[in-house]
């Protein structure tokens, strides 16, 4: 089997703040990689790295592209990477309104992405955009409403209907329920964990709440100013830490 995304040595600075060095990990097709540590542990920054939103100092991010096998991403052209950003992944940001066109009807958001790859039949759009909102709990006849009428829950839902509709291979989330009330958290994580399994999802999620990483990864990296510091099977990782900095992020939560 062909590793989906090969990280290799990618470090990114930002003068004299070091944002994350020397990362070194492989993912593979179904897997889902969590990335935990404390705000400013580089965490973030690695994730933009690895999406193209920011390039590396160095290092190579290599994709198993559908179309033309392995390729180093960092390398690609802008272009080239605008068009993965509409195929082959995706991006979940914390903040749904980063992520979608508030203006916009929950439907045009879903269809904008099928647009993006191609499709061009209304009928056709409109009914796969009704069929992603029932999928990720959003009432079909919303289709014609605006995101900004939306909870916060549903908008973060939205985003992730716009995201997976088109089957990309890889797929980055950033904090996915940061913000959202405990209740909503609940539901989103039980909807994500579905969607994960159902599709074979692969995945990089970002976030400070252990309890998510427990639930969506197979396999999980601590980050601490800008370096792993840990890596491993999730469960091991946190049932049995071995970092002095993972024995602390485990013990707050468990004394929290």
């Amino acid at each position: 089997m062909t590793p989906l995304l090969q990280v290799e040595g990618l470090s990114k600075s930002y003068g004299a703040h070091l944002g994350c060095k020397d990362v070194n990990f492989t993912l593979w097709p179904g897997e889902v990689m969590g990335i935990v540590g404390e705000s400013g542990s580089g965490k973030s920054t690695l994730l933009n790295c690895l999406a193209g939103h920011l390039a590396p100092d160095a290092g190579r991010v290599i994709l198993d592209t559908r179309d033309k096998g392995p390729r180093d991403t960092v390398a690609m052209s802008e272009a080239e990477r605008r068009w993965l950003a509409r195929t082959d992944w995706a991006f979940v940001h914390q903040n749904p309104r980063d992520g979608l066109r508030m203006n916009v009807s929950a439907g045009g958001n879903v269809g904008e992405r099928l647009m993006a790859v191609g499709a061009r039949h209304y009928g056709d759009i409109r009914a796969q955009a009704s069929d992603w909102l029932a999928r990720v709990e959003i009432d079909a006849a919303r289709v014609d409403d605006r995101p900004r009428a939306f909870s916060g829950g549903m908008q973060q839902r939205l985003q992730i209907a716009r995201n997976l509709v088109t089957g990309p291979r890889l797929v980055f989330m950033d904090e996915p329920t940061g913000g959202l009330d405990v209740s909503v958290q609940a539901r989103l994580l039980d909807l994500l964990r579905g969607l994960v399994r159902r599709l074979g999802l692969s995945a990089v999620i970002v976030t400070h709440d252990l309890a998510v990483v427990r639930l969506l990864a197979d396999r999980l990296m601590v980050m601490k100013d800008g370096h792993v510091v840990e890596d491993g099977l999730t469960d091991q990782v946190l049932d049995d830490p071995q970092h002095a900095y993972t024995q602390l992020l485990v013990s707050s939560v468990l004394q929290a």
